[in-house]
């Protein structure tokens, strides 16, 4: 049977679970299970499985392929699993495939490893990448892969490239992009891809893109779908509400230190009582007091989802 496109299924709020290691370092693909399983069940659109928040920079091939296969597992087809795929463009590619080995429905292709190419090589990387399997590709803006409207509209016409995450932040730039692709005759699906991308999800919207990647469901599901619904429903009191007294302070948390986009998700997933170890080097733990700041946040939070005011 062929797979349905990708595109269709992506709804909803996206997951983007942490990879689990064991007190050795180790992966444990039983808490990993856990912890998809539990996403899952709890109401997310697609799971994003190796990807930034996944540590994707530290994961051998051997564990990126293991890691997406009991993803596939876990959710059995009940919403779509895409793999993070990055590095050169040989080795995106090797890891590309072996996501389609797999089982995974799509690629979040991530930034080249270290060089800042130009327009004409961030699009050679992307085309080769694209055909190199037969799943549907991502791509994600951020970092030393910032793309000109004219560049996206180009990519939009790539067999296999069917949305674009941005990761990078510049609103007018994404208008213009949107503006670029739409001028074309193209489609493309735009995602929300900011660290904790519910504080600018208003302004996202305003240019069209509703979709994002929600962190905070890694570790508290019940606050990202409570303002994900408010937020689909026009329920600004709610909404801001939440802005002012979680994901604000959140945000601002996590600006103290380097990495923390990714440690302390991983924190608060531990906080939450499912122990999936401490990230890998070269990210380190958070600092003991941030982790109460952050046990003392997540409690703010659901009071105010409890409340009601």
């Amino acid at each position: 049977m062929t797979p349905a496109p990708l595109a269709g299924r992506l709804d909803g709020l996206l997951f983007f679970p942490v990879t689990a290691y064991g007190p050795d370092g180790a992966l444990d693909l039983t808490v990993f299970r856990a912890h998809v399983r539990a996403g899952v069940e709890a109401g997310a659109g697609a799971v994003f499985a190796c990807c930034g928040t996944g540590e994707f920079h530290a994961l051998t091939p051997e564990e990126f392929r293991a890691c997406v296969a009991a993803a596939v597992e876990e959710t059995a087809g009940r919403v779509p699993v895409i793999a993070g795929a990055g590095y050169g463009t040989a080795l995106a590619i090797q890891y590309a495939k072996l996501a389609e080995e797999a089982g995974a429905d799509g690629l979040l292709a991530m930034p080249p490893y270290l060089v800042v190419a130009d327009q004409e090589g961030l699009l050679r990387h992307y085309t080769a990448l694209a055909g190199a399997t037969g799943l549907e590709v991502i791509v994600y803006q951020r970092d030393n892969a910032v793309f000109a409207p004219g560049t996206v509209a180009r990519l939009a016409r790539v067999e296999g490239v069917i949305g674009l995450k941005d990761g990078y932040g510049d609103l007018d730039l994404m208008q213009r992009i949107v503006s670029a692709v739409r001028a074309e005759g193209l489609d493309l699906l735009y995602f929300n891809g900011l660290p904790t991308a519910e504080l600018t999800g208003l302004a996202y919207r305003g240019i069209g893109v509703t979709l994002y990647s929600s962190a905070v469901f890694c570790f508290a599901p019940d606050l990202a779908l409570a303002f994900h619904r408010a937020l689909n429903g026009g329920d600004e009191a709610t909404v801001n509400r939440l802005i002012d007294g979680f994901y604000r302070p959140l945000v601002e948390l996590r600006a103290k230190g380097r990495g923390y986009a990714v440690s302390l998700v991983k924190a608060a997933v531990r906080l939450g009582g499912l122990d999936v170890g401490e990230v890998r080097p070269p990210l380190s733990e958070p600092a003991p007091a941030h982790i109460d700041e952050l046990a003392e946040i997540i409690e703010r939070g659901r009071a105010l989802v409890g409340s009601g005011a």
